[in-house]
């Protein structure tokens, strides 16, 4: 029975990565049930009842995202081309669009993003991501290492999670000036609070660069600070493909992993690294560190 989930989950997956990477090609049903080799005169009923909302929404709005970021963060590219890379016939229909969904026209959030009813346009989306049923992690999947302290430049997220995506702008923004490339420099999260904690103004994350020990760089935010990810024993639980929702993987290590070890954990909160496999799909993962004594 887990094999056939976890072979169900893998062909879902694979339609989620198919469109990542395919935004601009062709992603009808019959190219997307194709992916998944699922049949055609179900996939639409399977897609949305795994992930809440229609194919046609989902491509919809995974476009208009990365269009979005493309007029936040790629000066050269212009309305008209962005516009046609989302799908749309012309730039006025591109625009009335983005402003019903954003509030904003493509030229306004170009110059001034407003990023709060940019996250609530994409809830949907996020949620659909959320909605891939839960991977079942075993004993097997957890090793120890012994991980050497990580010197790192630490951006502070506090408040409303809902916010986190307005913060992961002005982090990537930040990023860039540094000079801090993902390829040279690692990526790392710390939560010090639960996801979802009861008064959302509790919420505590830092996203973080590592850095060399003789690397210097100018903080030029007033959310960055220079810390250190100590090191020492670590039970660590790899996560691949949607790596959106670590939740479930932390409850594991917490819930079941942690009781049957006998381990006991060291005061430090739990963290991940973020990468990409290096395979030909250069797929998302992440490891999860849950230091120990």
């Amino acid at each position: 029975m887990k094999a056939a989930v976890r072979n169900y989950q893998a062909r879902m997956q694979r339609v989620l990565d198919h469109i990542d990477r395919n935004l601009d090609g062709d992603l009808d049903l019959e190219t997307l049930s194709g992916v998944a080799a699922f049949s055609r005169y179900h996939f639409h009923r399977q897609f949305s009842a795994t992930f809440g909302l229609s194919l046609h929404r989902y491509v919809q709005l995974a476009r208009m995202r990365r269009a979005s970021h493309q007029l936040a963060h790629c000066q050269h590219a212009s309305v008209t081309d962005i516009a046609m890379a989302a799908g749309y016939d012309a730039p006025d229909a591109f625009a009335r669009a983005f402003r019903q969904r954003f509030g904003q026209s493509p030229s306004a959030f170009r110059k001034a993003p407003d990023w709060a009813p940019w996250l609530a346009a994409f809830e949907p989306l996020d949620n659909a991501r959320s909605q891939l049923m839960q991977t079942t992690f075993s004993d097997n999947d957890v090793s120890i290492r012994t991980v050497a302290p990580t010197r790192v430049a630490m951006f502070e997220h506090r408040g409303d999670p809902a916010t986190i995506g307005a913060t992961v702008q002005r982090f990537i923004a930040w990023r860039k000036a540094a000079g801090l490339s993902p390829r040279t420099n690692p990526t790392f999260n710390i939560w010090y609070s639960e996801r979802r904690p009861a008064d959302p103004a509790d919420y505590r994350m830092d996203l973080c660069v590592g850095l060399a020990d003789d690397q210097s760089i100018d903080p030029g935010d007033d959310a960055v600070r220079i810390g250190e990810i100590p090191g020492g024993r670590c039970a660590v639980l790899r996560v691949t493909g949607d790596t959106h929702n670590l939740e479930p993987a932390a409850l594991f290590l917490y819930r079941e992993w942690l009781p049957a070890s006998g381990a006991e954990m060291r005061d430090f909160p739990i963290y991940c690294q973020r990468f990409f496999l290096d395979d030909p799909d250069q797929r998302p993962a992440a490891d999860l560190f849950l230091p120990l004594i």
